[in-house]
């Protein structure tokens, strides 16, 4: 006996990432894409790719390349989807890093990542500078204001190159998207690669239903973005159809109450 779903097959498109997720972000204009809970610094959908785009080019003047690897060491912030989809653009792998990890902990995933730039966020610049000395990381940028020692860059210098994003001919079967680690149940975390047609592959999954998400409703992003569940369902599956998220950097319940209340959240 043959089992079939009720609901038609998904398609998925041979795109990259950013392509199926921010194609239409511009036509959205000033509909907010990201605000961050705490301060209520937004960033629309026309601002997105445009965000994108430059610090693709930022990066690319760095000598980010197809095929590297860039790490993130952040919690939820609106940079962090801006930072993903400057990567994709370059065919460069993300990297993920939990931002409760150790110097030591976040030095082991660099070096088995074989990441080459790493951006945390101010607070977590100590530890980040640590880890990337141990491991040989040799390019630091904050996603905020950096310090004038210690060699880091702000990320405001990565937006003074433009918009012209080299062409960088992403296989979306072939280039890793997303460099994620398991817990490490069974032993140490392991890196899961993940390329561009995996991640959308599973955001044309879980936005396949229309009335799953709308433009007009408005998410709390509080699942990290260092976790799957958070990266992919939660932050692309809202970006893909042109809803809002309100971005919160842990879980707090009278805060989260807040936020709720604030903005007014529907999920």
């Amino acid at each position: 006996m043959i089992f079939r779903s009720p609901y038609p097959d998904v398609e998925v498109p041979d795109v990259s990432l950013p392509h199926y997720v921010l194609d239409g972000a511009a036509a959205r204009g000033d509909h907010p894409a990201l605000i961050d809970g705490p301060s209520g610094r937004t960033i629309t959908y026309a601002q997105l790719p445009a965000l994108a785009r430059r610090v693709a080019a930022g990066l690319a003047a760095r000598g980010v390349r197809r095929g590297d690897v860039l790490a993130v060491h952040a919690p939820n912030v609106p940079e962090y989807a801006v930072v993903v989809h400057a990567a994709g653009l370059l065919g460069v792998a993300v990297t993920t890093v939990n931002p409760l990890y150790t110097a030591g902990e976040i030095a082991a995933q660099l070096a088995d990542a074989g990441a080459r730039t790493l951006l945390p966020v101010p607070p977590l610049l100590a530890t980040a500078r640590e880890a990337a000395a141990a491991a040989g990381v040799p390019d630091l940028v904050v996603l905020g204001d950096a310090p004038a020692e210690g060699g880091a860059t702000p990320f405001a210098a990565l937006l003074a190159h433009g918009d012209a994003v080299p062409a960088a001919g992403v296989a979306p079967a072939e280039d890793v998207m997303f460099l994620p680690y398991s817990s490490g149940t069974t032993g140490g975390p392991k890196g899961v690669l993940l390329t561009h047609r995996n991640v959308v592959a599973n955001v044309a999954q879980v936005t396949a239903h229309a009335d799953l998400l709308a433009p007009t409703d408005v998410v709390i992003a509080v699942l990290p973005f260092f976790h799957i569940y958070g990266l992919v369902p939660i932050m692309h599956g809202a970006l893909r159809m042109g809803a809002t998220l309100v971005t919160l950097p842990r879980f707090e319940l009278e805060g989260f109450l807040a936020t709720i209340e604030r903005y007014r959240a529907t999920v």
